[in-house]
């Protein structure tokens, strides 16, 4: 499309776009999120939309960013009135993180359901809502001896991988000034905090999309006991 023809396009708002592709998120899904559906809702053609968004995945990534830091609000709220305590404040972040994704299942799917890659997803722990967390495990660090599996214990065919997520974790922390023990991050605890992930995502991931594998009257316990389990394990109980 040429300069002159983008000129032509009418004046289409960032907010309203924006807008109208978080209430397509919100009632039909990611798959609803298209320019032309939201230059349809707006009574444009989409070419209006060019001026802000050269494609669909530019602003699909503008919205997960959004969503990501208004989840991170959200858990920094949670705590803003908590004893200064890393288990306390960690807990209930875990706790905050699982209420926001089943009250928000289609903004949950964007941000953390939606196909990318391994290193795409380390990226995501120096966005808002990676840093709560990053911050949340360096009070625990900071404040815990974490309980870490003998270094012997961890499966060879896993060592690899875990360094390469160590060094990146540990330039990222570097380069973003967080405050942080890097000095606590060992193997093992790279370990513990990939493994604490792992269980709190899947728990949350298989009660938004109702595939958990018994009906559970109130799958909050189930989710309370596997925090307390893990609390226990980890030394911070």
């Amino acid at each position: 499309m040429t300069a002159k023809a983008r000129g032509r396009a009418p004046v289409v708002a960032d907010a309203d776009i924006r807008r109208v592709a978080r209430a397509l998120l919100a009632e039909h899904g990611p798959d609803a999120v298209t320019l032309r559906a939201i230059a349809r809702e707006l009574g444009v053609t989409a070419p209006a939309l060019y001026r802000h968004y050269d494609s669909r995945d530019e602003l699909i990534e503008r919205l997960r960013m959004e969503f990501c830091a208004d989840l991170a609000d959200n858990l920094s709220a949670g705590i803003a009135d908590l004893p200064d305590d890393g288990a306390v404040q960690f807990l209930a972040i875990c706790r905050g993180f699982r209420r926001w994704a089943l009250a928000n299942p289609r903004e949950f799917t964007l941000v953390f359901a939606s196909p990318t890659s391994s290193r795409a997803m380390l990226r995501r722990f120096d966005e808002p809502f990676g840093r709560i967390f990053l911050a949340a495990a360096g009070r625990l660090l900071a404040s815990f001896e974490i309980a870490t599996p003998p270094g012997e214990s961890i499966p060879v065919e896993l060592r690899d991988d875990l360094i390469e997520f160590q060094t990146e974790l540990l330039a990222m922390l570097s380069d973003s000034g967080q405050k942080f023990p890097a000095e606590k991050l060992d193997l093992g605890v790279t370990y513990v905090m990939v493994q604490t992930w792992v269980r709190l995502f899947g728990h949350v991931t298989l009660e938004v999309f109702g595939n958990y594998p018994i009906p559970l009257t109130d799958p909050e316990v189930m989710f309370d006991t596997m925090l307390a389990d893990l609390a226990r394990t980890t030394g911070f109980a």
